[in-house]
């Protein structure tokens, strides 16, 4: 990324009721591969590290605390250096501190992955974008499940492919840069 671009890692509900649940995500051990090389890679720059898990209201499967709405044990984020906050909303920004948290850490550039597709990835995208973000997408560092109407695999290729251009800059993860 350009000198004057500082970035930040954005990992959206990679949580073990979305990740172990009874529908397995789409390719689910190569993003969490994908995800946590992009965590080794970030913190090795000195790249602030946010990590996003949805919370349901209280009696839900995903309320706060619940077995369910922690992070995966496997994903090598860590509570203590990294930013861990919790959202309701498919936007990661709406009813969060996030904004003021990039803020604040002179970030405008996001690298965004995590789950779902359909759902808090595109939505994030979208909202960073008009939030004044510019916005990497790893094309192959967001999951979700297969719907009746469409596989995982055409749902992450249409988001790819709309997201593209007028949202996001679109690569693999392997060439994501810090």
């Amino acid at each position: 990324m350009p000198d004057n671009k500082r970035p930040a890692l954005l990992i959206i509900d990679m949580q073990t009721g979305l990740y172990d649940g009874p529908e397995k995500p789409y390719e689910r051990e190569r993003v969490l591969d994908i995800i946590n090389q992009l965590i080794q890679r970030a913190r090795h720059a000195g790249v602030p590290i946010f990590a996003a898990r949805h919370t349901g209201p209280a009696g839900s499967p995903i309320e706060v605390g619940s077995p369910f709405w922690q992070l995966l044990p496997a994903l090598e984020v860590d509570e203590v250096r990294d930013t861990l906050f919790n959202k309701s909303r498919p936007s990661c920004f709406l009813g969060t501190e996030l904004a003021q948290q990039l803020a604040a850490a002179q970030v405008n550039d996001l690298v965004i992955v995590g789950m779902k597709t359909q759902y808090c990835i595109d939505t994030t995208c979208r909202v960073a974008v008009e939030l004044g973000f510019s916005v990497l997408l790893p094309e192959d560092g967001h999951t979700c499940m297969d719907t009746p109407a469409l596989s995982a695999a055409a749902i992450i290729e249409h988001h790819n492919a709309t997201l593209a251009g007028a949202f996001v800059q679109r690569m693999k993860a392997a060439d994501v840069g810090f």
